[in-house]
């Protein structure tokens, strides 16, 4: 009986970091979009670059993010290998959906829209933690807000100080200061990501025995695989994403890029800081739409930044239903 519930485990484990290698995947777009359509780096570069810095995130976060995924939306005690197997087909499922057609959709709402279908045919509505709920649907708004607000700030100031610069200068010195502002958003993705996955093995651990609901952490070997299987992901990329962040929402210029990508980052930081699971997606989008709007309304496409924002809102949803399928699936199938 043992060494099934282990071999269990070992599998959910597994289907974890394969969601967290496919979040570093699906998300890389928000990392390397602006730098690659700006020309500051090559993809391959971009791509490693943002990967050395999810990976560097380890040393700067504590696990606050983690707790709320692992004890925040859902009830740790109604948690068994069906809810959690049903939670993780469900968000990688969307996520591969959303990566098909170029969609970038959030990765850590995929993830709780999972957690809340697979635990409401267990236990009802009292298997939800309202209160993590909540904070976590309200930051849908709040992210890209905050994003769109401090990116289109900081670009206003920015042409404000170097509007008497020539051009060949500002861009420059921008291509090389973007470097600093990606490392910045690389990392604040890193930090409030793979701790998404660190929050759901440390529920599997819970659930199946092997560290208490009152544990700090889940263990070291599991925080650094997460964040280790983050980095991967994004180092191979997600180029159908990229395409529609980098170049077809708005056309950006290094100092606009530095202006999205720092506004994104600032996000980031407090939102992880506050141990709130924020979309690095919608934060990203907020900010290069911000950037964007400060040069001309109509130099964001609009209609596109539509359909991504209706892939928002449907992603709870949509990936809650497939991961309540998931749940019975999994109950026919164990």
């Amino acid at each position: 009986m043992v060494q099934e519930s282990l071999l269990v485990i070992g599998l959910l484990i597994f289907l974890a970091l394969a969601f967290d290698f496919m979040n570093g995947f699906h998300d890389a777009a928000n990392s390397i979009a602006t730098i690659v359509s700006t020309g500051v780096l090559r993809p391959n570069q971009a791509v490693a670059f943002a990967a050395f810095f999810n990976l560097s995130a380890l040393f700067i976060f504590p696990l606050t993010v983690a707790a709320t995924i692992g004890k925040g939306i859902i009830t740790p005690s109604i948690v068994d290998m069906h809810v959690i197997f049903g939670a993780l087909v469900g968000a990688i499922s969307w996520n591969f959906i959303t990566w098909l057609y170029g969609i970038p959709s959030s990765s850590s709402h995929a993830l709780i829209g999972g957690l809340i279908g697979a635990a409401l045919p267990k236990a009802g509505l009292s298997a939800l933690v309202w209160t993590g709920i909540l904070k976590t649907i309200a930051f849908i708004f709040l992210s890209p807000l905050l994003g769109f607000i401090l990116g289109s700030i900081i670009m206003v100031v920015i042409a404000h100080i170097f509007k008497n610069k020539s051009v060949a200068m500002t861009d420059k010195l921008f291509r090389n200061l973007q470097l600093i502002s990606s490392g910045a958003y690389s990392i604040g993705h890193g930090g409030n990501d793979s701790q998404k996955t660190i929050g759901i093995i440390w529920l599997i651990l819970i659930s199946g025995g092997y560290l208490s609901a009152s544990s700090n952490s889940p263990g070291y070997l599991v925080i650094l695989s997460c964040y280790f299987a983050i980095a991967c992901g994004t180092f191979f990329g997600g180029w159908r994403i990229v395409r529609t962040m980098g170049g077809r929402l708005t056309k950006l210029k290094p100092v606009g890029g530095f202006c999205a990508e720092t506004g994104g980052a600032i996000t980031l930081f407090l939102a992880s800081s506050f141990g709130i699971p924020v979309s690095t997606t919608h934060t990203i989008t907020g900010a290069i739409i911000g950037v964007g709007s400060t040069q001309h309304i109509s130099g964001v496409r609009w209609g596109l930044a539509q359909n991504i924002i209706w892939a928002w809102v449907i992603t709870i949803p949509a990936t809650a239903f497939i991961a309540c399928l998931s749940y019975y699936f999994s109950k026919l199938l164990f």
